[in-house]
């Protein structure tokens, strides 16, 4: 009898932190449709990118390489890659030599694919063209 009245006090406390969820989130989206704006302006259509009005005539849209966002996804992989080892550092003691060798299995592993990616240029920033461009130059054609 005690464990369902216990079982009964921690679903009622999530019954009302769910209801106090739903409670802000309507008074906040009731909020913004009240005190929202509701005329439609010509410049409120118009393109805006990083406070540069685009000229007249040009898409907004630019395109950009793929190495851009190749290195931006090796950054996001390899930052996360950091928490884990954050994380681990954090219980070094009480994961003993279990811990150290598992996590030097990990940082190998980084190694090893921070090694690949850059053996197959995917940390190149300039493009083909520039690296022929470079290669003649050195050669001295240029």
């Amino acid at each position: 009898m005690g464990t369902e009245i216990a079982q009964n006090i921690d679903l009622t406390a999530f019954l009302v932190y769910f209801v106090v969820v739903v409670v802000v989130v309507g008074v906040m989206i009731g909020g913004s449709y009240v005190l929202g704006q509701r005329r439609r302006d010509r410049a409120t259509a118009e393109q805006f990118e990083s406070g540069v009005v685009p000229a007249a005539g040009t898409d907004a849209q630019m395109r950009f390489s793929v190495h851009f966002y190749l290195i931006a996804i090796f950054f996001v992989i390899f930052d996360l890659e950091a928490v884990f080892v954050f994380a681990w550092a954090v219980a070094f003691r009480e994961s003993g030599w279990a811990g150290f060798i598992e996590i030097s299995i990990f940082i190998s592993i980084l190694v090893v694919a921070l090694i690949y990616l850059w053996r197959i240029g995917a940390l190149e920033w300039r493009t083909r063209r520039q690296q022929r461009q470079e290669s003649k130059v050195q050669k001295g054609w240029l």
